[in-house]
């Protein structure tokens, strides 16, 4: 890739942390495609092959990566629709996780850019935080990894597909009510 659309898809993700930060969730929605597939999983727990704290009978069944693969359980699997229906949802009084509204900073670093899976789109592995305030004394960090797939769509970037890797195995948050 080249330094100029580097630039450009950086420029593009800070533009996405600032629209989340700023509670300007249409103008964020706009950033997507309507087929999205926004997915966040944690991490497990799992030993390496030669440890000798426990045996895994079934060789078959292990598995050394601490990813979770998209046929395990996950934190977030939703669509555009299911996306639209939060944000509105914000607005009806009765989102409880929200009210009052939390306020968020996201830190995105470590950008590197692949080919994508098809013409026009583009692969991006970033890193993040993002730091949650809420009422009085409520504070979440959530750390991790994004994978996402940026699709050119009449002549501007939109995120096809997120897929959020939390570094943590056990959120202490009370909810999972921001976008990352």
């Amino acid at each position: 890739m080249n330094e100029d659309v580097h630039r450009e898809i950086e420029q593009f993700l800070y533009r996405e942390a600032r629209l989340l930060d700023e509670r300007r969730f249409d103008d964020w929605l706009a950033l997507l495609t309507d087929d999205v597939r926004y997915w966040m999983a944690g991490r497990s727990n799992r030993y390496p092959r030669h440890s000798k704290a426990i045996a895994i009978l079934d060789a078959a069944r292990y598995v050394e990566d601490d990813a979770t693969r998209d046929d395990e359980l996950a934190i977030l699997d939703e669509d555009k629709q299911s996306l639209v229906g939060r944000v509105r949802r914000l607005d009806t009084g009765m989102a409880w996780a929200e009210d009052p509204p939390s306020r968020t900073r996201h830190l995105i670093t470590n950008i590197e850019l692949a080919p994508g899976p098809t013409p026009g789109e583009i692969l991006v592995y970033s890193n993040f935080i993002a730091y949650r305030s809420r009422g009085e004394t409520e504070q979440d960090f959530y750390v991790g990894a994004r994978r996402d797939r940026l699709r050119r769509t009449d002549g501007e970037w939109q995120i096809a597909e997120r897929k959020v890797t939390l570094d943590q195995n056990v959120l202490l948050a009370k909810n999972v009510s921001i976008f990352f």
